[in-house]
């Protein structure tokens, strides 16, 4: 049998024992472990972001210090319901680490209005589970799979959440690709003082009071005291919108 040079990484990647990689970086900066993944997956390695600094730390550390040959492509989801904020600071991180920035959406709706229009006023507060697949999971699982992904990066940390106070920093998503975590075992402080250390920007929707950003229409503000997610939606039960299950 014939393979190609993505079934063979595959292969190799399937071979991978992540019991044994998750115990050998469990107290690894994320630098070592991100420094592993660009030597060992030198292809089919890709970034998602959501630009929360958490993500911009690992980008920094990507395209500042890393710098690997062929650089990580940065995938990001444009929802149409992005804060003004959240826009323009894609717009800055691409320009200053000159991203290979690769952006998926809802195909044939390019604005708010329209999805509106084709979909119903305020989806998210009547099907909140298909607006969120029409705006991350499709739109997320067909950019992974042009991008012929073996091996993707997120921002999440065990501290972000209750769900998340297990997570790995090596596991394998549904589609048996390995998802990366390399803030797992880091805190929201330890990503702060990376981001002030190095001078990094930031969304300034951070120093408003939202911790974690997401859409604008249910995204609010976290009282002191408060889980850093819990102004995601609000009232609704959710504490993940889909893409991490």
């Amino acid at each position: 049998m014939v393979h190609t040079p993505e079934t063979r990484l595959q292969i190799e990647v399937d071979k991978l024992d992540l019991d044994e990689l998750n115990q050998r970086f469990e107290n690894a900066h994320p630098r070592e472990i991100l420094a592993w993944c660009v030597a060992n997956l030198p292809t089919g390695f890709v970034q998602t972001s959501a630009f929360n600094v958490d993500d911009l730390v690992i980008t920094d550390i990507l395209y500042r210090e890393l710098k690997p040959a062929n650089p990580v492509p940065v995938m990001f989801l444009e929802t149409l319901h992005h804060f003004p904020q959240t826009l323009e600071l894609v717009k800055k991180a691409t320009e200053i680490y000159n991203l290979d920035l690769r952006t998926y959406k809802i195909p044939d709706v390019n604005t708010r209005e329209e999805f509106a229009k084709v979909h119903g006023e305020a989806l998210w507060d009547t099907d909140i589970q298909q607006f969120h697949y029409l705006t991350k999971i499709e739109p997320l699982q067909r950019g992974l799979a042009e991008l012929e992904t073996v091996a993707w990066i997120t921002g999440r940390r065990r501290d972000q959440a209750p769900t998340r106070a297990t997570m790995p920093i090596f596991e394998k998503d549904i589609k048996n690709r390995i998802k990366v975590n390399p803030l797992a075992n880091w805190t929201r402080k330890l990503s702060w003082a990376y981001a002030f250390e190095h001078n990094m920007i930031y969304n300034p929707l951070h120093d408003q009071g939202y911790p974690s950003i997401g859409d604008e229409p249910i995204t609010t503000p976290v009282a002191d005291g408060e889980d850093e997610r819990a102004g995601r939606w609000r009232g609704t039960g959710k504490t993940e919108c889909g893409i991490h299950i």
